[in-house]
């Protein structure tokens, strides 16, 4: 990510555009994430915020290793994590209203279809531990491989993975039994 690079190096000598611009290009995948994580697109909006205000005023002292995405996603996943420790999760809201998926094809019968289906998968996510949602979103919807997710964690690879089939388990369990019904 040459962009990248680039832009965290304007950011870094005082540029607001390179802010606003790395802002725009994660902003509602890191939403998303957070969303899915939180069930709370409120919380969820604050989180995100908060991270880029947090990026914002390390302009000085940042240090980025890797790409600038897993950067980001790995400070929305801690954000997440202490906004859960600190219970400060109250309510929830609808997945879906994280905002519309992007498709090529604009039919209100597709999108009718594709919330009601971002409802269910929404429904069923919640009833998923905690631990376990975090791994399956993190691999499915974040992108990131195990090995990641471990790190991110503090746990075995293999610690992941069973996380990831417990959860893919329960979820299968959960959608198994609204068919039978």
């Amino acid at each position: 990510m040459l962009e990248d690079k680039l832009l965290v190096l304007r950011f870094k000598y005082g540029s607001s555009e390179a802010l606003r611009r790395i802002y725009e290009k994660y902003r509602l995948y890191l939403l998303k994430l957070a969303a899915a994580l939180l069930h709370d697109v409120t919380v969820a909006e604050d989180v995100v915020h908060d991270v880029f205000i947090r990026f914002a005023q390390s302009a000085e002292t940042l240090k980025i290793n890797g790409s600038l995405k897993a950067y980001l996603r790995t400070c929305v996943v801690n954000g997440v994590r202490n906004r859960i420790r600190g219970d400060q999760v109250r309510s929830y809201v609808e997945l879906s209203e994280a905002g519309p998926i992007a498709s090529k094809q604009n039919g209100a019968d597709q999108w009718a279809m594709l919330k009601e289906e971002s409802i269910r998968i929404s429904e069923a996510l919640v009833q998923v531990p905690f631990e376990q949602r975090e791994v399956v979103v993190l691999h499915l919807h974040g992108g990131m491989k195990f090995r990641e997710i471990a790190k991110v964690q503090a746990v075995s690879v293999k610690t992941i993975q069973s996380r990831y089939r417990y959860g893919l388990d329960k979820l299968r369990s959960i959608f198994n039994s609204e068919v039978e019904i």
